[in-house]
């Protein structure tokens, strides 16, 4: 049976075990999880937070992270202004970015929602508003979502992925893990 990891990553925590290209050591997946035989399945930006799945199992790993398989990912997205019902229409049909256009995403308005505190916090602006969207695709490209609600010219201050097919992030506080079954 496959070993499967759910895992809050911090803010500011790369999505690997190592750091040996970076002269300052950062802080990696192997500061939280001691658990032998496991790997990210997909990658989640280390200026993103969130739930990563680690598992043991090769076709689960692939079948998580790869586009084709078209498993959905829900992120909790923060963003500057406040985007109206018709531009965030423009990423519910599809946005065209610079490696093509994006498949249709499932996008809505949310109340800010209960999260941990991050460090550091979200810089605050006074004369510039912002909002919560939760926003849902099916691919994972580099850096997708931050670029798909700058394309629409709200750009994303906090990002934290809340969901991966049937695995989701509740009871998990930022740095903690549980293992489940599949």
């Amino acid at each position: 049976m496959a070993r499967v990891i759910l895992f809050n990553k911090p803010f500011g925590v790369l999505s690997q075990f190592t750091d040996a290209r970076s002269p300052t050591p950062r802080p990696t997946l192997s500061s939280y999880i001691d658990v032998p035989g496991v790997y990210p399945a997909g990658r989640l930006d280390r200026d993103s937070e969130g739930l990563l799945v680690l598992t043991d199992d090769g076709r689960l790993q692939a079948r998580v992270a790869d586009p084709k398989h078209k498993l959905s990912k829900c992120y909790l997205v923060q963003v500057e202004g406040v985007p109206t019902n018709s531009e965030l229409q423009k990423l519910r049909d599809s946005v065209t970015l610079k490696d093509g256009p994006t498949r249709p995403a499932k996008v809505r308005q949310i109340d800010p929602p209960i999260l941990w505190d991050r460090d550091p916090p979200v810089r605050f602006r006074k004369s510039v508003p912002d909002r919560w969207i939760e926003i849902t695709i099916s691919e994972g490209r580099n850096r997708q979502v931050r670029r798909m609600t700058a394309h629409i010219g709200f750009p994303t201050l906090r990002l934290v992925r809340w969901r991966v097919g049937d695995w989701s992030l509740d009871g998990l506080l930022s740095g903690e893990w549980r293992e489940v079954t599949t």
